[in-house]
């Protein structure tokens, strides 16, 4: 018996050993764990101290779409970084690189001569303008967007979150400046001479309706912009306006601009593209440019843009024509589009132009070209308009009736 007791507490004593040595482990590396966690704080403790110096570069807000109440973070301005630290206080932790604050505007509306009225849009109104004291990053002309009274500042920083974030792109409009901080709230872009698109081909109509090279111009111009449409798919920002009004011309077809992003979203600031809004604000959107799974589902997406791309095609194509012009209501226009009606294609578009519009318009979305597809078909059809020219049909003829060296033989 005293054995067996003796054995017992042997085996104790071996488990007791193996405790403590799994213990003093722990222990140890619970110290060290402590230690490296506290130099840790401290690096980060000190880089934080330095990180307004590192963000000056970095300014701009994410926008929250008025078209489906979903929030998005607010806008900022940009090139006084300097004094906006305690403006940051609330949304550190959820500031994206593209997200400033403006604090003290440099422009107000009484330094810009306005000169010529381009559109009035939902949000605001677009003017040609002169800035009267200086200039704007080198610009004295530019374009200036005034919100209409009751836009609030968050949605015109949602505008400038999202200018801010496409950066430069040739054919999408240069955010230069803009003054959020007092009323009324501006943006100040590059200037663009012929105002918009569906206003240049309405005046220009008789006399581009007879240039044998319209259609290879309209194809030019669809091009440019199915480029600045493919650069907001990059950058996963949906447009949700676009329509040919929302297209600025400084000189057509070759310079053309994507503008308008007060309704624009950015998707990496969202967790659904499910809309929030009611039905029954659904007249607060461009019903006549959008796809039917938006009013079936609520649903919006980068294909929902290029239903509306294939709109603005048919605008072109009509010299600026209503879509759906025969329809009077929003409920017809809801109820004609969930059914599947189509605006007729014009007999003078080209064909290759009309096959993009019914892709554009294929129904369910997911069997929709994407802007990168369609970027890349209408360059082959540039590219192939490049390559031939027109020659004299009497020069032909002449020639034709000249005997050649191998009629004589």
């Amino acid at each position: 018996m005293a054995t067996e007791g003796f054995k017992l507490s042997s085996e104790h004593i071996i488990l007791i050993c193996v405790y403590a040595v799994t213990i003093f482990f722990i222990i140890l590396f619970g110290c060290l764990a402590l230690k490296k966690y506290r130099s840790m704080k401290g690096i980060i403790r000190q880089l934080s101290q330095k990180r307004p110096d590192i963000q000056v570069h970095y300014d701009s807000p994410p926008p929250s779409p008025t078209i489906l109440n979903i929030t998005r973070p607010a806008n900022q301005s940009g090139e006084n970084p300097v004094n906006r630290q305690p403006a940051r206080s609330k949304q550190t932790s959820c500031r994206l690189p593209w997200k400033p604050s403006q604090q003290v505007p440099r422009f107000t509306k009484a330094d810009l001569s306005l000169f010529q009225l381009i559109k009035a849009g939902r949000e605001g109104v677009f003017y040609k303008a002169r800035i009267t004291r200086g200039t704007c990053k080198g610009h004295a002309l530019v374009t200036c967007k005034i919100g209409k009274e009751g836009i609030t500042s968050k949605q015109m920083e949602n505008e400038v979150s999202v200018m801010r974030k496409l950066a430069y792109h040739k054919n999408v409009m240069q955010l230069l400046d803009w003054n959020t901080a007092e009323e009324p709230y501006m943006l100040i872009m590059e200037f663009m001479s012929y105002g918009t698109l569906r206003s240049f081909v309405q005046k220009n109509k008789q006399q581009l309706s007879v240039d044998p090279e319209l259609q290879s111009q309209f194809t030019i111009a669809s091009y440019h912009i199915a480029l600045a449409m493919e650069h907001l798919r990059s950058k996963m920002v949906v447009h949700c306006d676009l329509a040919l009004r929302n297209i600025l011309v400084s000189r057509f077809p070759w310079e053309v601009k994507v503008t308008e992003f007060g309704l624009a979203r950015d998707l990496t600031c969202m967790r659904s593209r499910r809309s929030s809004r009611k039905k029954q604000h659904r007249e607060r959107v461009p019903l006549r440019w959008y796809p039917p799974e938006y009013f079936r589902n609520n649903y919006y997406s980068f294909k929902g843009d290029v239903w509306s791309y294939g709109i603005v095609l048919w605008e072109m194509q009509s010299f600026g024509a209503l879509p759906y012009s025969n329809l009077n209501t929003s409920d017809e226009v809801v109820y004609s589009v969930c059914s599947g009606y189509k605006n007729p294609v014009p007999s003078t578009c080209r064909l290759e132009i009309e096959q993009i519009m019914r892709d554009c318009w294929s129904d369910p979305y997911t069997s929709r070209p994407s802007f990168t597809d369609i970027a890349r078909t209408l360059e082959n059809i540039v590219e192939s308009d490049g390559d031939y020219v027109d020659v004299d049909n009497q020069r032909m003829m002449t020639a034709e009736s000249t005997p050649t060296m191998n009629s004589k033989f």
